[in-house]
């Protein structure tokens, strides 16, 4: 079968092309021995299949970063070389181009965001570049398919190129290539292109930042609470729970099974968050009150990304960051991290230092609680007293938290923050079906991790009840639990259980009847002491044994220190 790679610099792209010549039936695998993922698809070529790989972006062949070595390793695996081109930066782009044309693969040239050219008032002779290049060039307008169906109908004619030079040469060919096929006209500038101007300025780019983040997580709130409230919600009430109590009728209302599969009937009922049943809490904990949420945040985040938010606010934030020691494309991880910490700590390798990513990763699995956690503490906040102040006090101190261990690290760890150095994309209006695919990629990458953790977490909690391990670890202990931080020694099994699966912990602490006061040192320690099984795996594999364990015995640390301070300040 044979293999296209679709190569080109970050934000080019690629993945709209990659969608249009793929649809919807994708894979996304790491490659092998690295944490670096990537994206294959098929696609039909007249009368055969071939395979798509949609490459990491990289700007050269001579890597600098994780990413880049990977795009220039898989290389070797491509038969042909679909290389996408940014039309409205020419001069940056075809400096890859010509590295690929040096490649001895056959090369054809996707010339995409066309349309952004014309409307910068960018003119680019396609028969000259051919000329020049020595290899088919397409122009494209990815999302809305402009020349897709040319560029998979020229893809037999892809060649390796007629331009040889070495290094030194390079750019003084570049030059030469930009200045003979391409003119640029004065033109005013859109809208989009006035706001873009707008989020790199601090005096608008910050307003502009508060009201991103308030829509976000409005919209998060509006989608996630309908799903649960018009959707999960009637069906585990009025489908599910019936099934179940049919169930606990068969199995005779307890027993090993019954306490195994259903749980604890709460008053001759099923209470889902209190039951602790594999098919009862172990269901709905991920389905119903979380992946709601979890499916809301990543919408969110996807179209932000899609519009070219993201960069902009780490260019935003670089000088505040700097301060603290960060690079400003911290936020990143941060961001992906309210989702999920595991694509949050993977995310880490666009920092170009491994103590900014050992930095930013601690951070995240420290002070940063995913969006299942996160809908978990909302709920069970929302059955306090005071379910305002609850929240204030949880996240606040998770904020503090952060901004202080980022200048202890900053000056605890040696070496510097680099400059920021990010190529910023144009803002475009999103392309809905990349949108709605990325959405269900990463949902079901959450499905498929979460629902098995949870359940055995639910497994792990019944079988330990039932050999009465919890009862010995609470009372051993006790002076952590009870003295320290304030805690009843029945919250031992939530903290054991948060290694699991965070949100099936916070949902333990529901029947312990917990004061205000408990139940915001209980959800802060959650989220503070270690990360979730998942994430433990990524950053082992990212920073290795002896790095994980430093981070370890830190969160150990800051946990003990933390609690003790909440007990005796609230």
């Amino acid at each position: 079968m044979k293999r296209i790679l679709l190569m080109g610099n970050p934000n080019v792209g690629k993945s709209v092309v990659f969608s249009r010549l793929t649809g919807a039936n994708v894979i996304v695998s790491n490659y092998p021995g690295t944490t670096v993922e990537f994206t294959k698809g098929r696609m039909k070529l007249d009368s055969t299949r071939a395979e798509v790989i949609d490459v990491p972006g990289t700007y050269t062949l001579g890597p600098t970063t994780p990413a880049e070595q990977v795009a220039t390793d898989m290389m070797a695996e491509g038969d042909v070389i679909i290389n996408v081109v940014d039309a409205t930066n020419l001069e940056r782009n075809l400096n890859l181009t010509l590295q690929l044309l040096n490649s001895g693969k056959p090369v054809i040239v996707a010339l995409n965001m066309w349309d952004c050219a014309e409307h910068k008032g960018i003119q680019i002779d396609l028969a000259k570049l051919e000329k020049r290049l020595g290899v088919p060039v397409v122009p494209t307008v990815a999302p809305s398919g402009e020349g897709i169906s040319q560029l998979v109908a020229r893809l037999e004619e892809a060649t390796t190129g007629s331009i040889q030079f070495d290094e030194e040469q390079r750019w003084s060919v570049l030059g030469g290539i930009v200045e003979e096929v391409q003119t640029v006209t004065h033109r005013h500038h859109t809208f989009l292109e006035h706001l873009a101007d707008l989020s790199l300025k601090p005096e608008t780019g910050i307003p502009l930042a508060i009201i991103v983040a308030f829509l976000s997580f409005a919209v998060i709130r509006l989608v996630g609470e309908g799903l649960i409230g018009y959707v999960f919600d009637p069906f585990f009430d009025g489908v599910w729970a019936p099934l179940m109590m049919g169930l606990s009728g068969v199995l005779g209302s307890g027993g090993f099974w019954h306490t195994l599969l259903i749980g604890s009937l709460i008053g001759g009922k099923i209470e889902f968050f209190e039951s602790m049943g594999l098919l009862t809490t172990g269901l709905y904990v991920p389905l119903a009150a979380v992946l709601p949420y979890v499916f809301a945040f990543y919408l969110v985040l996807s179209i932000l990304e899609d519009v070219g938010y993201l960069p902009r606010l780490g260019v935003l934030v670089d000088t505040i960051f700097h301060r603290l020691g960060l690079h400003g494309l911290t936020i990143i991880p941060m961001a992906l991290g309210l989702g999920c910490n595991v694509p949050g700590a993977l995310s880490t390798r666009i920092l170009e230092t491994r103590r900014q990513r050992f930095i930013a990763a601690t951070l995240m699995a420290i002070c940063v609680p995913c969006m299942a956690q996160t809908a978990m503490i909302v709920g069970l906040m929302g059955q306090s007293d005071n379910p305002t102040l609850g929240l204030f006090a949880v996240f606040g101190t998770l904020a503090v938290l952060w901004v202080v261990l980022a200048l202890i690290f900053k000056h605890a760890l040696p070496g510097e923050s680099p400059e920021i150095f990010i190529e910023i994309p144009p803002y475009r209006v999103p392309y809905f079906r990349a949108v709605g695919q990325k959405v269900w990629l990463r949902t079901r990458q959450f499905i498929t991790e979460a629902v098995p953790f949870v359940l055995l977490g639910v497994f792990v909690v019944n079988i330990l009840y039932a050999l009465h391990i919890i009862q010995f670890l609470g009372q051993l202990f006790a002076p952590i639990i009870i003295r320290l931080w304030g805690l009843p020694a029945d919250a031992v099994a939530a903290l054991l259980i948060g290694f699991l699966r965070k949100d099936v912990a916070v949902g333990m602490l529901a029947p312990l009847g917990l004061s205000l006061k408990q139940l915001i040192i209980a959800c802060v320690m959650l989220a503070v002491y270690f990360p979730c099984v998942a994430t433990f795996v990524v950053l082992l594999r990212e920073f290795g044994a002896r790095d994980m364990a430093k981070a370890a015995a830190l969160m150990v640390v800051v946990a003990l220190g933390v609690g003790g301070l909440l007990n005796l300040i609230l």
